[in-house]
């Protein structure tokens, strides 16, 4: 396959996937973790139940009355594609292979990840192991 080839399917793909995207993560979702965030958002008055540990002591003692400091809910994910890149994705149909459709649902749900600014990474794999060296960095003198 050719390098222009291979930039129009990629161009595909994209367009494709980026209309596709914004339908997967519609909502607002929540993570599954509850507990003190680490953005602080206000202070408001202390309520009884309120955990006493988020006391402001600062605006406590400035107004003779407890507040609690609020902070937000983070919820960031950490979208991660496991690929089977074995010779078995080359099985399908005369319209699609395996690994044509493993592709665009990937890219869809990497669009959808970065789009919702979460992290998305991949790992792929095959019936073999294989060993990746990374080229040396070439040293330049100035």
């Amino acid at each position: 396959m050719e390098s222009s080839e291979l930039l129009k399917k990629v161009r595909k793909i994209e367009i494709k996937t980026r209309g596709l995207s914004a339908q997967v993560f519609s909502g607002e979702y929540h993570s599954a973790f509850k507990g003190r965030g680490m953005a602080f958002s206000e202070v408001r008055e202390y309520n009884p139940g309120d955990d006493i540990r988020s006391i402001d002591w600062n605006v406590t003692a400035r107004f003779n009355h407890p507040y609690v400091k609020v902070f937000e809910e983070e919820r960031e994910l950490t979208v991660m594609l496991l690929i089977d890149v074995s010779a078995s994705g080359n099985f399908g149909t005369n319209v699609q292979f395996k690994r044509d459709l493993i592709t665009e649902l990937s890219a869809v749900l990497a669009f959808s990840a970065i789009e919702n600014n979460d992290k998305a990474g991949v790992i792929l794999f095959s019936d073999k192991i294989e060993l990746f060296i990374p080229p040396k960095k070439e040293r330049r003198i100035s």
